[in-house]
């Protein structure tokens, strides 16, 4: 099993969401986080003054796959997440060494 980390831009959270259900995902974790990357932030006008923001609004989408899907969900991660642009995001893929259902005591790719 695995987990995917997904870093994107808010407005794509929707399309992204959309695609790992049609690709079979029953579950996921989203978080609104903040942060920056090699675009470190932008400087914004406002009420005349100069503000720079440093870190950059994003959702991070977390899932917990068996290995089999792992390229599946990867693949449709970057293509709704894609704009071509600075900041579109990051994926991180980390190995799971177990899972625990709390309810039923599933353990492994059962309690995925």
């Amino acid at each position: 099993m695995k987990k995917i980390e997904a870093i994107i831009k808010p407005f794509k959270f929707e399309e992204v969401k959309e695609g790992l259900v049609l690709a079979g995902i029953q579950g996921m974790t989203v978080t609104e986080v903040k942060g920056f990357g090699r675009q470190k932030g932008h400087v914004e006008i406002y009420r005349g003054s100069e503000l720079e923001v440093l870190f950059i609004p994003k959702i991070k989408i977390e899932v917990i796959v068996p290995d089999s899907l792992v390229d599946r969900v990867i693949k449709v991660i970057i293509e709704k997440a894609y704009t071509g642009n600075v900041g579109d995001g990051k994926i991180f893929i980390i190995p799971v060494e177990d899972a625990i259902r709390i309810r039923t005591k599933e353990k492994g790719e059962q309690a995925i």
